[in-house]
């Protein structure tokens, strides 16, 4: 063992070096690699559990020892990906850098690991089950019966082991560790396959490489006021009548778990009592990871899966203890008023949440997120509910700070154009994101320009003022995967841009987008003549991406979705300067060269403030370096 991890760090060594030798090259040719090491995140009981959450803590704390990880998501519906859901159906489609339209936990493992995934990482039975068919009808299984087991379970197998060698990280290394999330519940008739596959997978990869955490809830009814395991009990019978014995189990519960609750669950699911983690409920999921730490699981995965690192993963959890800490601790509020169709569910907007408390919490404030139906803000709803009316206008107009973000469809448009002309009147900071930004422009259109009837042509195809447009490469047939989709680069064509600033002066950036109509570019002149500034555009100069609104503290908008590159730790420029604004703080901030003060810096890995120096650069997401 001693002699592998001997060649193990020979090999790190050689791969950290730009220019190795001739001699090296080949050696690293040839060199052994250590096994893969693979975690399946499995839940029971009922569903939302918060399994990924689970899986994203986990990884962020194997990262904090040193590993590399990576991480993969398996949804059982029979859809292609995500790109066609209703976000009351799953919430948030998260777009990738390839384009990826995929679940919202891919999301949280971004966010958690601040890696970049592929379209890849999300499994689903659609996709395994397209490749198959189209390997049948290619001949591969020639003379074959092509069944679900062994074809569709192999073909399981296979995709897992393929990706989880996909580097994830800005270096290109491979990863170490492999995070798998089966979505859904143990006994769904639609998890079988997946079931069954990983229960084949346990012994080609072996039982030391391969590792079980089943997540599953104990309730505490409160007829009783006593937690009850038999839920889980269950739950983990079934699993194992499947082939899969946990090596963890994870209780989520509402308070700390008493000790008899703990044996009881260790006697009934053949565990040790130190292998039933409870996780209880806290005030922010930045807390799950330091909760996860303190119960050892850092110590379990270096013995039950060989791994070699410190067992005191101190250096990077220190700075996730400073921000869970600064996110109770915190009393001034940074209010954002979020105009938007869906906000009956806030999975909808999971990333823009995200990034908004990413940026509030940067700046030691704490996100208080006013949610407004914008169907609640037109004069139709006066009528028909003066109350929600009048509510949906006192919450506007209480907040420091307006949020339009994208959307599909032609209701509540009309409602989140007034918010917009309010926001740009009353010099309150505004962001418009995707639709939120081509909403600004219609709005400036109709009440700037006097174009009265200005629209966009997905609302009103026969409109005089066509201000936006759909792309000419969009098909509007097919509608899965047919949009403008993944990473893309803007160029900034104004040197005095707030935005540009924000971004650390750039010329260019690269954000992931996701839309079918822009900004009409023959009538940019009629704006820009008026202090309406298309201040960001694309490699060719035809797609407006950027606008910005003269004598306004902050008015921005983006074609791009800047909150599916946010991080915890490096929120995203357009949402951290909305919460400048809304602090009060933008220009002071500006004029120090975009830095924050020592107050505002997150411990450093030793667990001390910040340096010396009066102020500290707020990085950026990996993402935005010069394209």
């Amino acid at each position: 063992m001693r002699a592998l991890l001997r060649e193990v760090c020979r090999c790190r060594r050689l791969l950290c070096n730009p220019n190795p030798s001739v001699s090296s090259r080949r050696w690293l040719r040839n060199a052994p690699t250590a096994p893969m090491k693979y975690i399946l995140v499995t839940g029971g009981v009922i569903s939302g559990i918060g399994k990924g959450i689970i899986a994203s803590s986990i990884g962020t704390i194997l990262k904090s020892c040193g590993l590399r990880v990576t991480a993969i998501k398996i949804d059982p519906y029979i859809n292609i990906d995500a790109g066609t859901f209703s976000p009351y159906e799953h919430g948030e489609v998260f777009v990738l850098d390839d384009g990826g339209e995929v679940d919202l936990d891919l999301g949280n493992y971004e966010r958690f690991l601040d890696i970049r995934l592929t379209r890849d990482n999300n499994i689903t039975t659609g996709k395994i089950y397209q490749w198959v068919i189209n390997k049948e009808r290619k001949g591969d299984f020639l003379g074959k019966t092509v069944q679900v087991v062994p074809h569709i379970t192999d073909a399981i197998q296979e995709w897992v082991l393929r990706q989880a060698r996909i580097p994830v990280d800005n270096d290109g290394v491979e990863p170490e560790v492999c995070v798998i999330e089966l979505g859904g519940t143990v006994g769904d008739i639609e998890s079988m396959p997946f079931i069954e596959a990983f229960r084949q997978f346990q012994f080609k990869v072996k039982r030391e490489n391969f590792c079980n955490i089943h997540v599953s809830l104990v309730p505490l009814p409160s007829t009783t006021g006593e937690q009850k395991t038999k839920p889980t009990q269950n739950s983990v019978r079934e699993l194992r009548g499947l082939g899969l014995s946990p090596d963890l189990i994870v209780c989520r519960c509402t308070t700390p778990m008493e000790k008899s609750v703990k044996e009881k669950i260790s006697m009934f699911c053949h565990v040790e009592p130190e292998q039933v983690i409870c996780v209880y409920d806290v005030c922010s999921l930045y807390r799950v990871p330091l909760l996860l730490e303190a119960e050892g699981v850092v110590q379990y995965f270096k013995e039950r899966l060989d791994l070699q690192y410190e067992t005191k993963p101190r250096r990077l959890l220190n700075k996730w203890k400073d921000m869970a800490d600064r996110y109770d601790r915190t009393l001034e509020i940074c209010s954002i008023a979020l105009v938007g169709k869906y906000t009956k569910l806030s999975d909808s907007y999971a990333s823009v949440i995200k990034a908004l408390e990413h940026s509030a919490l940067a700046i030691n404030q704490k996100l208080e997120v006013k949610y407004i139906d914008s169907a609640d803000l037109e004069p139709a709803r006066q009528e028909e509910d003066p109350v929600k009316y009048h509510e949906a206008w006192q919450n506007l107009c209480s907040a420091n700070g307006v949020l339009v973000p994208g959307g599909f469809g032609v209701r509540g448009t009309e409602g989140k154009i007034l918010a917009i002309a309010w926001a740009r009147k009353q010099k309150k900071p505004f962001l418009g994101v995707c639709l939120g930004m081509q909403l600004a422009v219609v709005e400036f259109a109709r009440n700037e320009l006097n174009w009265s009837d200005a629209n966009s042509t997905e609302f009103d195809p026969n409109t005089s003022y066509p201000v936006v447009i759909d792309m000419p490469e969009h098909n509007p047939g097919d509608m899965g995967g047919t949009m403008r989709l993944g990473k893309r680069t803007t160029m900034f064509k104004d040197k005095n841009s707030i935005l540009r600033k924000l971004y650390k002066d750039l010329d260019s950036i690269e954000e992931r987008h996701r839309h079918r109509y822009e900004v009409n570019p023959e009538m940019k002149k009629s704006f820009e003549e008026r202090g309406f500034r298309f201040v960001g555009e694309d490699v060719e100069g035809e797609r407006m991406e950027v606008i910005e609104l003269e004598d306004h503290p902050y008015f921005v908008g983006v074609q791009y979705h800047p909150e599916f590159t946010s991080r915890p730790m490096k929120p995203s420029p357009p949402y951290f300067g909305l919460a400048l604004a809304a602090a009060g703080k933008l220009q002071s901030y500006l004029e120090k060269g975009c830095r924050l003060s020592p107050r505002d810096t997150y411990s450093d890995y030793s667990g001390s403030s910040s340096p010396d120096s009066e102020i500290v650069d707020l990085k950026l997401p990996s993402n935005l370096t010069p394209a």
